[in-house]
């Protein structure tokens, strides 16, 4: 095999004479270089990617730890929070004298287990732990937000049916003047039944509702001359006459101890004064167990 090479700067040509089977040596040699250093480039391209997909998982995982440890800290946070509402749990039900929830400060669910020995305190909470943890604290909010929520309802219970049980005074700062039962009349002079009691006082004071209901009457009634009626649920009517003038009317809402009238002596009356009932499931009883003294 001939090569010639020019060369140009001295305008002259080599020849120079291979041998066949060195050319064709070198041309396996040569590809075979080829092939290796392929090889070690494709492994060190290799190489270096495995490096980066290591570090990456090694971030996401440097990541992950702290997310979690952060999220450990705000479980316990919110077990704290926990502790809390059963202490505000507890201190409301014993304010308001609820014996049948009960949130368990002093005396808390039995927990625990045998020590491990092999754990020196300073072992990470695992996964499995963190979602133990979060299954519990979710179950205790559960709980507590039942039993608060079971509490509200029976405070809102109770205050509703305490606002609406007749119980105050009609007209603060008078005197009874005639009490339930029988009397004699003051206009007629014959025997008859009072169907309520008169609580006298001066022309122009405040009447006042003895508990929350909806007037159901508010204008001249007979005898009763300018009168109140309010319904106040649960069977329960009260009505004020004799008023100088009615301040609500009917279908309004009214609340106890509102301003419904100003005391009058219109009807068949001898003077200022209220002339209060108390009805109970359409019968007649006596006002003066409802009526407190302050």
């Amino acid at each position: 095999m001939k090569m010639i090479i020019f060369l140009n700067h001295r305008k002259k040509a080599l020849k120079l004479t291979v041998n066949p089977w060195v050319s064709a040596a070198a041309l396996v040699a040569f590809a075979a270089l080829s092939v290796y250093l392929t090889d070690i480039a494709s492994i060190y391209l290799d190489k270096r990617a495995v490096q980066g997909e290591l570090q990456t998982l090694e971030d996401v995982k440097t990541e992950t730890e702290t997310a979690l440890s952060g999220m450990v800290g705000r479980v316990s946070l919110l077990q704290s929070h926990v502790m809390r509402l059963d202490a505000l749990g507890s201190r409301l039900a014993e304010m308001a004298q609820v014996d049948d929830i009960e949130f368990g400060i002093e005396h808390p669910p039995g927990l625990g287990g045998p020590h491990n020995l092999s754990d020196d305190g300073s072992r990470e909470l695992s996964d499995y732990d963190f979602l133990i943890s979060l299954n519990r604290l979710e179950q205790a909010l559960e709980d507590r937000q039942d039993k608060l929520s079971a509490m509200e309802t029976m405070l809102m219970g109770r205050s509703l049916r305490e606002s609406t049980l007749p119980q105050g005074n009609p007209a603060e700062g008078g005197w009874f003047s005639s009490m339930f039962g029988y009397r004699t009349n003051p206009i007629s002079g014959n025997k008859e039944f009072h169907l309520g009691v008169d609580l006298a006082g001066r022309s122009g004071m405040a009447v006042t509702a003895i508990a929350s209901g909806i007037v159901t009457w508010s204008g001249p009634n007979r005898g009763y001359g300018n009168m109140v009626e309010i319904n106040h649920g649960n069977g329960y009517v009260t009505r004020y006459g004799h008023n100088k003038e009615n301040l609500v009317n009917v279908g309004e809402r009214v609340e106890k101890g509102q301003m419904i009238a100003l005391m009058g002596s219109t009807g068949r009356s001898t003077g200022a004064h209220v002339h209060f009932e108390v009805v109970r499931n359409g019968r007649h009883i006596n006002p003066r167990s409802y009526i407190s003294s302050n």
